[in-house]
């Protein structure tokens, strides 16, 4: 889920569960306290009640004057019975309220003692339009939180008599109410709380936390530890993020530490294959320098075998440089239009000099028209040639060695085939002769040394140029080797 859906789900919760929860709250405390008030008499289930103090002592004191005006229909005295004033009263005394006759100025019947005095000398006085019915507006005095109401009357002896209903308004707003109402706000505040804490712990925290840990594995090269999936928001998206770095980081390492791994062996493969020529240098030199080479036909011997080491040093070094262009992507190109039949037909005299008198046969076949063009650099495909034959040589186990080039024709492109009939490749090698440093026989000797990176700078060389390489090969037969180049043609 999105950071931005997460603030709004949790603004909208923060407003309006509370207010829902306490709205349900209030309406059950509200509907249990109404209840409760309908056990003391009240009638009105209207939740007035629990907050207008002055709809509750008329609905108090209404009662209680139906009743007076009953008892006094069946007997005019009948308030000046201590017992009856005494029921009354105890009907009313549980619901904050209590009854005062007063006759003239004096105290006829309280039913708390201790509130009348307090409030006596306070009530209104009697009035003629107020006999045998109750006051209309309830009166309140403000210092002593109470309602008042009056019902005029004549006592038998002729004596003005005043019947009041007192009421304790700060108990009919019920104090039981606010101390639920705040107790239930509180919980609902605490499990609101708890609630959006968890749900942001949950989702936002807890995930940061994990990404922490994940970084911190990172940052101790453990390149391994995965985290899980997260499918929405903009933690997954971190996740996503996260993964394809470690992705990334992992795979840069590991083609540093092969780099690093390829790199040794490209030095110790170098080392060993320059110390051979140079060696035997030195041995020639040295023959030459002690008299060994005692005859004009002896110190020819040895300087075209020094002259030939040299340039076995020279191709070694320049497979250096170009390996060095191939790993910083960096071979330098000059692509001009070659025609196909002229420039295999120069390649075959330089070569074919080379072979003979290495005792190999030269064999070449030119099928494709004598007018075909292609774009190459004529040096670098001069090397991709030089590098095919020169491994083929190497692996030549025949004692008549066989090479055979051929230029077939591919409609928009040509293939070259340089066939040999060597010891081959076996099938488990076949795929990884063109990776770098890759040598199918890994016990080499001098004679079949070389730095393993021949073939691959072949197959950068020709990928370069648009084309794409492949071999096939059977033990104990021979190697052939396709490359295809596209035909240059010229625009419409």
């Amino acid at each position: 889920m999105k950071f931005k859906t997460r603030l709004v789900i949790t603004f909208l919760t923060i407003i309006l569960l509370p207010l829902v929860l306490a709205c349900i709250v209030f309406l059950f405390i509200g509907g249990y306290l109404v209840k409760e008030q309908e056990e003391y008499g009240f009638r009105n289930k209207d939740y007035n009640m629990l907050i207008d103090p002055t709809q509750a002592s008329r609905l108090i004191s209404d009662e209680i004057f139906l009743q007076v005006d009953e008892i006094l229909e069946k007997d005019s005295s009948g308030l000046e019975k201590e017992n009856v004033l005494s029921g009354i009263n105890e009907k009313i005394v549980n619901k904050a309220s209590y009854i005062i006759v007063r006759k003239g100025e004096e105290l006829y019947y309280t039913g708390n003692e201790l509130a009348a005095k307090q409030i006596f000398d306070k009530l209104p006085d009697f009035a003629e339009e107020n006999i045998w019915q109750q006051q209309e507006q309830s009166i309140y005095y403000d210092d002593m939180k109470k309602l008042v109401r009056q019902m005029d009357f004549y006592f038998s002896d002729g004596s003005e008599g005043s019947f009041f209903v007192i009421t304790r308004a700060n108990s009919i707003i019920s104090r039981k109410l606010f101390v639920d109402m705040a107790i239930a706000i509180m919980v609902i505040l605490i499990f609101t709380s708890m609630f959006l804490t968890n749900w942001i712990s949950h989702g936002v925290f807890a995930p940061i936390n994990q990404l922490n840990i994940a970084m911190q594995n990172i940052a101790e090269g453990n390149l391994e530890y995965m985290l899980p999936d997260k499918d929405d928001g903009e933690i997954g998206d971190l996740y996503r993020n996260y993964e394809d770095m470690r992705l990334r980081l992992k795979e840069s390492t590991d083609e540093k530490i092969l780099a690093e791994k390829q790199n040794k062996e490209l030095v110790s493969n170098i080392s060993h294959d320059l110390k051979t020529p140079i060696t035997a240098i030195k041995g020639y030199v040295e023959g030459i320098m002690d008299g060994v080479a005692d005859t004009p036909e002896k110190i020819d011997k040895y300087i075209r075998t020094i002259y030939n080491k040299a340039n076995d040093m020279d191709r070694l070094i320049n497979e250096l440089t170009v390996y060095s262009g191939i790993d910083s992507n960096r071979i330098p190109y000059h692509f001009h239009k070659i025609n196909i039949s002229e420039y295999f037909r120069d390649c075959i005299e330089e070569v074919g000099l080379d072979l003979e008198s290495k005792n190999i046969e030269l064999n070449y076949a030119n099928l494709v028209d004598p007018n075909t063009l292609i774009i190459a650099d004529p040096e670098q495909l001069k090397r991709v040639i030089n590098n095919i034959i020169g491994n083929s040589i190497k692996y030549l186990d025949k004692p008549k060695g066989e090479i055979d080039i051929r230029i077939l024709d591919e409609i928009d492109s040509i293939r070259v085939e340089i066939e040999d009939n060597g010891k081959g490749i076996a099938a488990k090698d076949l795929p990884k002769i063109f990776e770098r440093f890759y040598r199918s026989d890994a016990s080499r000797n001098s004679a079949q040394g070389g730095s393993g990176i021949g073939l691959s700078i072949v197959k950068k060389i020709v990928e370069d140029h648009g084309g794409y390489i492949w071999a096939t090969s059977k033990e104990g037969e021979g190697t052939c080797m396709h490359f295809v180049v596209r035909k240059y043609q010229e625009s419409e």
